[in-house]
């Protein structure tokens, strides 16, 4: 432990925390418990023999995802026993984030925390497999492998087809107005014929306890919504990309915040992701 001052360390961490939360929100899904992630890196930044480290970034991303490893493990208990769909903490972003959107998310998760981690600093981070294997504390075969088989899993999640930024954001604003006013026939129109809708209540609110799935399906479901939206009201916060996706923040009858995010794939919608979950949309107030 060196004598060097609280302020010191700060000063040499603070510039790498917005790289360090990306690093840990990407393997982790939860921005609280990729703050707390963050935080206890810091702590082991100040007992740290800093002088002894040559390249501070490197030091700490290796921290973060270490400690990542460690919290993913009893994450995966934890989502044995959640209530209803998981989907991960929305994050805003004001340019829609093209290395890791909601689905890729989603895929990581079917990952063994090995793999993801693997997958996240090569493909995502482009950390050569030397430095990736002294995190892993694995060899550089091991962790080419690692990623090549996670590379298999998530090659269906990846952005096919990029939507335009400005057409994503007008198209999330019409499905809002379509969704809120009851416009059937406008809302129809921009539905893919397998769409589904995935929301994550966290059991703190309601929430379908599974995917609905299907064009007819989920135009059912907005019919209902759309008779309660007319009664007690829907109010467009933002629009804006939530997790890399074109989407939007509500304010909903009961006071509470609400994303939804959309998968757009050839101008229509195949995917609607509604996080309701209020614990997960702490951060946003």
């Amino acid at each position: 432990m060196t004598g060097v001052s609280h302020e010191d360390a700060a000063a040499s961490f603070d510039p790498l925390r917005p790289k360090l939360m990306r690093v840990a929100y990407r393997m982790l899904g939860s921005v609280a418990d990729a703050e707390d992630m963050v935080q206890e890196a810091f702590i082991r930044w100040m007992k740290a023999d800093r002088s002894e480290v040559r390249e501070p970034e490197a030091f700490l991303r290796r921290t973060v995802t270490r400690l990542c490893l460690d919290q993913l493990k009893s994450a995966r208990r934890q989502r044995e026993t959640y209530v209803g769909p998981w989907l991960p903490d929305p994050v805003l972003e004001e340019e829609e984030e093209e290395d890791v959107t909601l689905p890729l998310m989603l895929a990581l998760e079917r990952l063994s925390p090995l793999e993801r981690a693997a997958f996240l600093l090569h493909d995502v981070f482009g950390q050569g497999f030397e430095e990736v294997a002294a995190t892993l504390e694995r060899d550089p075969a091991a962790c080419r492998q690692l990623a090549a088989r996670a590379r298999t899993h998530v090659r269906e999640a990846r952005p096919r087809f990029q939507v335009e930024k400005q057409r994503g954001l007008e198209l999330a604003e019409a499905f809002f107005h379509a969704s809120r006013s009851g416009d059937m026939k406008a809302l129809g129109a921009m539905l893919a014929a397998d769409v589904s809708v995935h929301a994550d209540g966290g059991g703190k609110r309601p929430a379908a306890m599974e995917p609905i799935v299907g064009f007819d399906a989920v135009m059912k479901v907005h019919e209902q919504l759309a008779a309660l939206f007319r009664e007690n009201g829907s109010k467009l916060v933002r629009a804006g990309f939530v997790n890399g996706l074109p989407g939007f923040i509500t304010l909903e009858a009961d006071g509470e915040l609400q994303t939804t995010a959309l998968e757009i794939e050839d101008g229509k919608v195949t995917a609607i992701y509604v996080m309701r979950n209020p614990d997960k949309l702490r951060h946003l107030h």
